[in-house]
């Protein structure tokens, strides 16, 4: 029972000539996804108090979907190479959109957080399909452009995410409240479906591969066993059972790996890690994720529950961080030009230093001082994102064969969407166990995010220096 043949397929088969329309639709798909993540981090207030959520079931909702997104996005990939990528942007947009209505209907935090794990894995399905696609119908200076739009707007889901919640919140349309940060999503969704037959090229490769079942249960497992103890542990005091279930996750992974090595039709191509820029990018990618969800959560926390504010105030801290990161993500590309790789390690510290000065300006502020002295650290962290987010999909795809691209890019989004779910986990270990006041834990996770950021800086030193 390791693999499930497909239907024969041309490699690399294109039909239908592509446009910006294409694009369109695709990162219409991209910014809901996205934005999905991040958009729950100002609404965590309200529904905690409307669904009495405990503070493991909180961290569950942005981890959950995290989580869920990256234990499918790899073998989501690879079905995208056997039987259309097309088809299954197609049917990941559609579970996504059901699943939205699913979580804006939610009447328990466990029925939501179920709704939540749908909702990441119908964004598995479509997620990797658009990088795939962008591979491989756009080529030249069309692909430069199209992958630098694809991060602008995974950042603008991200950055612009907790405006837009909030916005939603205070409207309060028909009375739903936190609800339409989640049925926003049907109509968006309904409509990027209609023009996906008419806009998208059908693309798939792999004539005669098959689907390694056995690498996807090692895989999916694999994730899970990583953030699962790590959300949950430190609220039932690290038992044993934690630690086990990371020792299993450490085999799990390292079997998978092994047997990709051996299977006839890999989920990945072991050929495809012999490329540096993609290995060292991946890792790269992975980093950063872990430092940008991650710090919207605390930062929504600290807003909020720390300082008093409003979801729709919270939101408008937010637009200085937006303001930085658009200003520096329509730059990117012709800062990349001139430093090559170097762009990402200029944008992590650039990240790294705003963290530095909001920490300082909330130990300084306690719990009383003027809010508004935290926008310029939030001006400087969202410029430092832009530089990153921008050039990084095609540093790390550019040098990837068309015939590699779908696991290519089912790769490069899990170690996006892991990050990120292990970054929250992570974080909401620091935060809640430091705990006194909320400035105090505020900074105590800015640490944590600071240190990755270095990191990131001194691992860009590894890409090939070409630009």
């Amino acid at each position: 029972m390791t693999a499930i043949k497909a239907p024969a397929a041309a490699p690399v088969r294109v039909t239908a000539a592509p446009g910006w329309g294409t694009l369109l639709v695709l990162l219409t798909g991209v910014f809901i996804t996205t934005l999905d993540f991040f958009i729950v981090n100002v609404a965590i207030p309200a529904t905690q108090r409307d669904l009495n959520a405990t503070p493991s079931q909180v961290q569950f909702l942005v981890a959950g979907f995290g989580v869920a997104l990256a234990a499918g996005l790899i073998t989501a990939g690879r079905l995208g190479d056997l039987y259309g990528r097309r088809r299954m942007f197609a049917i990941g947009l559609a579970a996504f959109t059901l699943a939205s209505a699913a979580c804006g209907e939610a009447p328990t935090a466990g029925f939501l957080i179920g709704a939540r794990v749908a909702q990441g894995l119908g964004a598995a399905l479509l997620m990797p399909q658009v990088l795939a696609i962008i591979n491989t119908v756009y080529t030249g200076e069309h692909r430069a452009k199209a992958f630098n739009a694809y991060g602008v707007a995974m950042g603008f889901g991200g950055v612009f995410g907790q405006l837009i919640g909030g916005i939603l919140i205070k409207t309060d349309i028909a009375g739903l409240g936190w609800r339409t940060i989640f049925l926003i999503n049907v109509p968006v969704g309904v409509a990027a479906l209609a023009l996906v037959p008419r806009l998208v090229p059908e693309s798939r490769s792999a004539a005669g591969a098959r689907l390694d079942l056995a690498g996807t249960v090692l895989v999916s497992l694999g994730l899970v066993a990583i953030v699962f103890p790590l959300v949950q542990g430190r609220e039932q005091g690290w038992p044993m059972w934690t630690w086990e279930c990371l020792g299993a996750a450490a085999v799990l992974l390292t079997a998978f790996a092994l047997y990709q090595r051996r299977a006839a039709a890999p989920l990945v191509a072991p050929a495809l890690f012999r490329n540096r820029s993609f290995t060292v990018g991946a890792t790269v990618s992975l980093l950063h994720a872990m430092t940008m969800g991650s710090f919207f959560l605390v930062l929504a926390l600290y807003l909020q529950q720390g300082r008093g504010l409003s979801a729709l105030e919270s939101g408008l801290i937010f637009l200085p961080l937006g303001l930085g990161y658009f200003l520096s993500s329509t730059r990117a590309a012709a800062v990349a030009a001139r430093l090559g790789r170097q762009v990402i390690a200029v944008g992590a510290l650039g990240m790294a230093l705003g963290y530095v000065v909001l920490a300082l300006t909330a130990s300084e502020l306690g719990e009383h001082g003027a809010v508004g002295w935290v926008i310029p650290g939030l001006v400087v962290a969202g410029a430092g994102m832009g530089l990153v987010m921008a050039p990084l999909p095609a540093l790390v795809l550019g040098g990837v064969e068309p015939a590699h691209a779908a696991a290519a890019s089912g790769v490069l989004s899990t170690a996006q969407q892991a990050g990120g779910a292990i970054g929250v986990a992570l974080i909401g270990v620091v935060f809640y166990g430091a705990l006194g006041t909320f400035p105090h834990a505020f900074a105590a996770g800015l640490i944590l995010l600071i240190v990755l950021d270095a990191l990131v800086a001194a691992l860009v030193q590894a890409l090939p220096r070409a630009r």
